[in-house]
């Protein structure tokens, strides 16, 4: 695994579109999951189910399910981590549907700036979003990683350019350059919304610095890290995290 140092500030990351922010994508912790007796189903409030139920957290993340569930899941991840897309991939399915829905499960994603500016970008975007589609976009783009990132790989130089403009229109000048308000286009945010949205460049400082301050406080150095009921997990697939919610008492 290869590391690097974080940067400070973290909105150096607005002029290094590419660098890397903190630690490549994957590894791990050494710390044991926890273990618990099983814990029973909770009922959803009647006419929903857990999977429906989504929270913004003071910590700037989005929890999804039971906000008093006995077991909480945490991911810390980035939009560009290919190891999140894996994870994505694999877990989100059976994680949603076999242990948040049950209640007994809540699972929280905080964003993480690995990739620099995109990954700001991307967080900002989903932030600006109604909160019931962070969880659904966050997976669009890890299903999309290549379509997300390639155009903005081959326009490097205009997406460098961009960052020397006026702070209002450099992430919007980034975003229409790598293409990526077409992609948030094609999922129901409009060019105009994703514009005004990207343009506030205070709310981008202050995402900026919750994010930063989130990862510092945990000690989080690279993607994705998982708590389990605040102690962190080794491993970073599904096959790790799925016997450790088991041993938490979600059986």
């Amino acid at each position: 695994m290869m590391t690097t140092t974080v940067f400070r500030p973290l909105l150096a990351a607005l002029a290094m579109p590419l660098a890397l922010a903190l630690t490549a994508c994957g590894g791990g912790d050494e710390a044991a999951a926890p273990a618990g007796e099983p814990v029973a189903a909770v009922p959803a409030p009647e006419g929903q189910n857990w999977t429906d139920v989504v929270a913004e957290t003071p910590e700037g993340g989005y929890l999804v399910g039971n906000p008093d569930a006995p077991i909480r899941l945490l991911e810390y991840g980035s939009h560009t981590c290919p190891a999140c897309a894996a994870f994505s991939n694999d877990a989100m399915q059976p994680l949603l549907q076999d242990y948040v829905d049950s209640g007994r499960v809540s699972y929280e994603f905080r964003s993480v700036v690995i990739h620099g500016a995109i990954d700001l970008l991307l967080t900002r975007l989903i932030q600006c979003g109604p909160k019931e589609a962070a969880i659904p976009l966050s997976e669009q783009i890890w299903g999309n990683l290549n379509a997300v990132l390639d155009p903005v790989e081959a326009n490097m130089a205009s997406v460098q350019q961009a960052m020397s403009l006026p702070e209002d229109q450099r992430l919007v000048a980034y975003a229409e350059r790598g293409k990526l308000l077409d992609f948030f286009a094609a999922r129901g945010m409009s060019t105009d919304q994703a514009k005004q949205c990207l343009a506030d460049f205070p709310a981008v400082q202050a995402l900026a610095s919750q994010m930063e301050s989130q990862t510092d406080k945990d000690g989080v150095n690279s993607t994705p890290t998982f708590f389990l009921n605040g102690r962190r997990l080794d491993g970073t697939s599904w096959r790790d995290v799925e016997p450790a919610l088991q041993r938490a008492g979600a059986r």
